[in-house]
């Protein structure tokens, strides 16, 4: 007698990273497919065992168990494609395993981006979910031997090894790691500049290699633009309110809970950030974008070699001094 499947399914593929690059944008224009299933969950997490050390607290909670995780596409019709979209999976050295593990038929999508503009814009949303505590870039940076010592680490921290910010950039390791596992044929590997200069012609590509109708009409996206913190202090502030951490905030909140709306209190929560949190960016400091560029252009060479394209010149590292 054959064991009862549970209930809910696995992705047929997953969008694997990295953040920053467009993987939100992704997700949310093939959401819109009606060939393709997506939870609103976007990023699970579930198969990065490194993202469960600790996890932020979030309204929809992260599924600790398979059957938790396959009930998140129980919503899916038959014919639907299923997917998911957790962006540090590629940065994970234990989920490429892991899925192959469970699903090994799975497709695989993975954006790459120039490495001192994604390495910056990381660091920034990092600063945003508190998974970095350091609000500077550059110290952040200098922070690394430090960090990897097991020094340096903040009881605000989410996940530390996370900040280990070089092993974000190891692109042919990465995808080396789901190659070993899924082979070229189940892969996808998107350019972040290729989505800027012609979004449609990259969403078209992706809906081909799903196997899905690629003539629906599917409306360009820009989505989770950086932000910079304005006060580390205020950040901390609503954060702690947000959360219910320490006596004072767990009364204000509860008492908040009781009269309004959960709905209501998310927007208002998420207005304030936007509003009093974060502001613009400020400009780049390009002497050490210029010193980040020297210090990974080995990895663009590598990364250039294995998928067999010239991101050396498309990135201007053949313009390096």
């Amino acid at each position: 007698m054959s064991a009862v499947e549970p209930p809910g399914r696995l992705p047929d593929f997953f969008i694997v990273g990295h953040a920053k690059s467009g993987t939100t944008a992704l997700y949310e224009m093939l959401k819109g497919h009606p060939q393709i299933f997506m939870p609103d969950s976007k990023e699970p997490w579930f198969f990065a065992s490194e993202l469960h050390e600790r996890t932020p607290p979030r309204p929809q909670g992260t599924p600790q168990t398979l059957a938790q995780y396959r009930a998140l596409f129980a919503a899916a019709h038959k014919q639907q494609r299923v997917g998911e979209a957790s962006a540090l999976y590629l940065w994970s050295r234990t989920a490429a395993g892991r899925i192959a593990a469970v699903a090994p038929g799975a497709k695989v999508i993975a954006i790459l981006r120039e490495p001192a503009s994604f390495l910056r814009s990381l660091h920034m949303q990092f600063v945003q979910a508190y998974v970095e505590d350091e609000p500077d870039f550059k110290r952040a940076l200098a922070l690394e031997d430090d960090r990897r010592a097991g020094r340096h680490r903040s009881r605000h921290t989410y996940w530390p090894q996370a900040v280990l910010y070089s092993d974000h950039v190891r692109y042919a390791e990465q995808l080396g790691r789901y190659r070993e596992h899924f082979g070229a044929e189940q892969m996808l590997v998107l350019i972040y500049d290729d989505l800027r200069a012609d979004n449609d012609a990259a969403v078209r590509r992706v809906l081909g290699f799903l196997g899905v109708n690629d003539t629906v009409a599917i409306a360009p996206r820009e989505a989770n633009p950086s932000v910079q913190v304005r006060s580390r202090r205020v950040h901390e502030l609503v954060h702690a309110v947000s959360v219910g951490h320490g006596p004072v905030s767990l009364r204000a909140k509860g008492a908040v809970k009781t009269v309004v709306p959960r709905r209501v209190r998310r927007a208002a929560l998420h207005a304030t950030q936007r509003h009093v949190v974060f502001t613009e960016p400020q400009a780049a400091d390009e002497e050490l974008m210029a010193a980040l560029r020297r210090r990974f252009a080995g990895e663009v060479d590598a990364i250039s070699e294995y998928l067999g394209r010239d991101l050396v010149s498309l990135w201007g590292y053949d313009r390096l001094h």
